[in-house]
């Protein structure tokens, strides 16, 4: 299944698209520098267009990239491994689809197997899928909790993500240093107290692990 398939229901406004040829694309780019009022004929100006397609192609690269299939490879042989797995400060960074600024910030991932595992470098992944398009933290965060409840079907899954928005930090209101904070929690961290509590308690006070 390719998130980009429209019954991929963790990405459903993310319609496929036609995208223009690289050409188009660093022609946009000279007229933004127009727009800003520099020369793109300039020397120090005359390969930014390349540079920046170039660029865009690691930044947005989640949309080339399936998180479903990253989860595919899983592990049965735990010896009955019941109690959560945790991998926390799995750095990110993102782009505002407000803006287009960056969001810098730190993911925590929690879940409960049942009955297989997956290979902690895969949470890490889906994070950066995920991370690596036009994002709302709110949406990312949801989007990473519900693509690892319907792909490994634990019996649940706890999402906390961290982030500095650089569209409130550069821009607008000018507040470096400010952190937002979004959680989602799925199946025994939403019902049980005593389960989200302990993820919590394992990631920390979030206010004081931004760095």
């Amino acid at each position: 299944m390719n998130a980009h398939d429209p019954e991929f229901n963790t990405e459903r406004d993310d319609a496929p698209v036609a995208r223009p040829t690289r050409e188009q694309a660093e022609e946009a780019v000279r007229t933004l520098l127009r727009w800003a009022g520099d020369d793109p004929e300039r020397e120090g100006l005359l390969d930014t267009p390349k540079r920046v397609t170039k660029a865009y192609g690691d930044w947005f690269r989640g949309y080339d990239e399936d998180p479903v299939e990253m989860l595919q490879r899983t592990f049965e042989e735990v010896e009955g491994y019941d109690e959560m797995v945790v991998l926390r400060d799995i750095r990110f960074e993102s782009y505002c689809e407000h803006h287009m600024a960056p969001i810098i910030g730190k993911a925590h991932v929690g879940y409960i197997p049942n009955g297989r595992v997956v290979g902690i470098s895969k949470l890490a992944r889906v994070v950066d899928a995920f991370a690596k398009r036009l994002q709302v933290q709110e949406k990312m965060n949801a989007q990473v909790a519900q693509v690892l409840m319907e792909t490994l079907q634990p019996h649940g899954v706890a999402v906390v993500l961290e982030g500095e928005h650089h569209c409130m930090s550069t821009r607008g209101v000018h507040k470096p240093g400010v952190s937002m904070v979004t959680s989602t929690m799925l199946g025994a961290f939403r019902d049980d107290p005593a389960t989200r509590k302990e993820f919590l308690s394992v990631i920390g006070n979030p206010t004081n692990r931004m760095s």
